[in-house]
């Protein structure tokens, strides 16, 4: 993965994924998980957009922040899939486990309802 750009908006986090995030990227995003999940109430929207792969090492860490998140009172959405995204998470069941929105500003939005 090329880059982690973390932005900070009022109570939530947006994670832009850049490139491809599999067994070499995932210690990245993980290392940013953990110090989001140390927020009180973590609050978190993934932006795909830009994020061309993604193997089954890069969506555990999701999975397991997740469970982190809920039990804190928070949520993790995912915003922008590509198409190959869009089919990997509806094939692998995640669609179902994770809220997944067209643009970061529906994500945020469903979010604070």
């Amino acid at each position: 993965m090329r880059a982690i750009i973390t932005e900070h908006r009022p109570d939530v986090a947006v994670l832009h994924l850049r490139g491809e995030l599999d067994a070499d990227s995932a210690g990245a995003l993980h290392t940013v998980l953990s110090d989001l999940l140390k927020r009180p109430v973590p609050r978190i929207v993934v932006d795909l957009t830009d994020l061309k792969f993604c193997d089954s090492i890069g969506l555990s860490a999701f999975i397991t922040s997740k469970e982190v998140i809920v039990s804190r009172g928070g949520w993790l959405s995912f915003a922008g899939p590509r198409p190959f995204m869009a089919q990997l998470l509806e094939t692998i069941g995640l669609s179902r486990y994770f809220a997944i929105f067209p643009e970061v500003d529906d994500a945020i939005a469903a979010g604070q309802l």
